[in-house]
């Protein structure tokens, strides 16, 4: 199965809850060995086998730095409810720690054109905007990209 699809957008309804909560941040880079941007584009990557596809996007959309953990849980709480609402399943959110800032980390099944897809979605403050990092592939995938994708997300990403 390619990752030549789109990957969601976060739902208005999250960009919005972000706009109710700085460090800046450099440009992606992706550390994984195979992987390349797609058509020449920087912030779009994806593994030699097309098995996985990362993004980012920067939005400029307000979202303050998350200066604790507390904060850092409460936005992922919010961030729950409102990606449950917009029709994604199986979603899962925490706080990680980046650089003495506070991130958040959504993992869900996202369905397009009746194929299921794993997200994970790291969101973060660029200069007081949102910026998310975003992974994909599809949902049962076994490729080696898939765990070394979302390690990516999880611990280094920033």
């Amino acid at each position: 199965m390619r990752a030549d699809f789109c990957l969601p957008r976060p739902p208005l309804a999250v960009l919005a809850l972000a706009a109710l909560l700085a460090a800046p941040a450099q440009a992606l880079v992706v550390p994984l060995g195979g992987w390349t941007p797609v058509n020449g584009n920087a912030n779009v990557w994806t593994d030699s086998a097309g098995a996985c596809l990362l993004r980012e996007e920067r939005y400029g959309q307000a979202f303050p730095a998350l200066g604790s953990q507390e904060e850092a849980q409460a936005f992922a709480l919010r961030l729950q409810a409102s990606l449950g609402k917009s029709g994604v399943r199986e979603i899962v959110t925490q706080p990680v720690e980046r650089a003495g800032t506070w991130a958040v980390l959504a993992a869900y099944t996202h369905e397009e054109g009746g194929v299921a897809y794993r997200i994970s979605q790291l969101f973060l403050s660029d200069a007081g905007l949102l910026r998310t990092v975003t992974g994909s592939s599809a949902l049962h995938e076994a490729s080696a990209c898939v765990n070394d994708m979302r390690d990516f997300i999880r611990y280094l990403a920033n």
